[in-house]
Parts: C-alpha cells; structure tokens; sequence
C-alpha cells in the first residue's frame, strides 16, 4: 500500500482570536487550497479589514500556487471567515459541509432573518465525500459535535481538524453551541484518532497556555498520549462528564453574534440597505 503523499503545510496565526487558516499545497504540482481563512473585524469600530487574508494572498503569488478551493470547516463563531473576499480574488470555489443548512435554520430563528441559502458555496461535502487538490487526494469526514456541520478535511497524511482537539496541553473544543453535543463531539474525537499515528493534526485555534508560542501541528498518536482531555483514551462518560462541566464556566465568544451572521453566508456581509451601508443584527438576551 503506498503512504500518503505529504502535503505542504503554511499556518497564520490570527493574534486577535487564537485562530489558524492554512495554505495546504501539492509540491507536485504547486497547486493549493486554504482552509479557515480569516477576515479582521474592529467591534470597537465595526470597521471589517483584511490584512491577515491579503498575507495568504501575498504567499500565494510568492509561491506561484494556483488555488483549487477555498474551504471551511464549519460557520466559526469567533472570527469572520475571508472565504467569500478570497474567492473574489481568486476565482477558487468556497466549500464548506452540507449540514451547513442545518444551523442556518438554527440561527434564522435567533436572528429573525429570512432564509439563508446555501448557495454561498460552490460545494457542500457530505460525510466520506473525496476531491483533490492537484494531485493530492482529499476527503471529507464529518466531525460534528462543536457544531452540527464541523468536517475534517484529510489531505494525504494531513488532517485538518477544526475545533475538536487543540494541543494536547489545551484538551478539545466547547460543545454548548446551539447544536452542539459533547457526546457527538467525542464520538467525532474517537474517528479522528482512529486515523493512522503518524497522521499530522492541524487544529483551529490556539490560545497559547502558559504563554508559550503559538502551536497548531500534533500527531494521532501524542493526541492518543498527552491530550488533557482524551489522552489515555478517557471513556466517554467521563468525557462527557469533564466536558459539559468546562462549558458551563466559559463566556460565550466576544465576536460569536456578530460572526454567525457573516459566516452563515459564506464570509459575505449583510446585504447593504438602503443607504449603502451593511449591518448587523444582534439578539439581545438570546443567551
């Protein structure tokens, strides 16, 4: 059986909010996609930038990358993705997974909005689904559980795997999220080290513990061994246990109101008003 092909991997790290997009490439053919790309937003100012999506563009001109997909792992709840602005730049196609539509549903009601569509996205991956990125076989595995929509993306002997597990010094993701489930979520952690132990682990966050320097590549097998929340393979029950009780102690994301809104239409404003201008809508006493 051949091993997996290796792809390239480049993280930037988004100070503001913990969060990591990739530039994931085929060296073979110096084709690319990016995973989790991430829109600045000042709530002090209201004011949207895209500094930290220009610096994948600037690396992708450097690098010569012709960009098959812009991808993201599920509607983020603490940052604005850039996905829509770098299909604008980039004439990729946005992908996303196809439970999307189920938190649309979720949050029209919370917000009070008509219908969303997801025809923000070009693709909708269900569960098992394959695609390449030149010549890099890619699949999608649905890992539910943080939201109801979350998916893997496996690329070659690469997993990007979103909000489940962090670093093994920072455990696993919240699952209180309208839609979540800690039970769903370890059931999507236990798919994920079944991956073989060499399979290198890109998360989506990190909030530097202890104030050591950002860290966003593990492995299945120090998942296995060292993750605080799962290593030593913790039974589900006490996972569940460990994880209901961690969430009621933990504020809701600062950006989360502002950010569904934005993400649940592929990283695209409000449509503009009468004025010109596009806002937002925040429920109040929602949560």
């Amino acid at each position: 059986m051949t091993a997996p092909t290796s792809p390239e991997v480049i993280g930037f790290y988004h100070e503001k909010t913990g969060s990591i997009a990739y530039l994931v490439t085929d060296p073979a053919t110096k084709r690319a996609a990016v995973i989790d790309p991430v829109l600045d937003f000042d709530p002090r100012a209201g004011k949207v930038t895209t500094q930290s999506a220009d610096a994948i563009l600037k690396a992708i001109e450097e690098r010569g990358l012709t960009i098959d997909w812009i991808l993201d792992t599920h509607p983020h709840a603490d940052h604005f993705s850039a996905a829509a602005y770098l299909k604008d730049k980039l004439g990729a196609p946005m992908a996303i997974g196809e439970k999307v539509a189920d938190i649309q549903k979720l949050w029209e009601n919370i917000y009070n909005l008509p219908p969303y569509t997801t025809q923000y996205w070009d693709r909708l991956f269900a569960d098992g689904e394959s695609f390449s990125i030149g010549s890099l076989d890619a699949r999608v595995m649905l890992c539910a559980g943080h939201t109801l929509a979350s998916i893997t993306y496996i690329v070659g002997n690469a997993a990007f795997i979103h909000d489940t597990l962090f670093q093994p010094d920072s455990g696993t993701a919240r699952a209180d999220f309208p839609g979540g489930s800690a039970a769903t979520l370890y059931d999507s952690i236990e798919r994920i080290l079944s991956l073989p132990d060499e399979t290198r682990l890109f998360t989506g966050h990190d909030y530097k513990p202890n104030g050591r320097a950002a860290q966003w590549e593990s492995t299945v097998a120090q998942q296995k061994q060292g993750n605080t929340h799962v290593g030593g393979r913790r039974d589900r029950g006490a996972y569940i246990k460990l994880r209901e009780s961690r969430d009621k102690t933990l504020p809701l994301p600062e950006l989360m109101l502002a950010a569904l809104q934005v993400n649940l239409r592929g990283g695209r404003l409000p449509e503009p008003e009468g004025n010109g201008r596009s806002y937002l809508k925040i429920p109040l006493n929602a949560f």
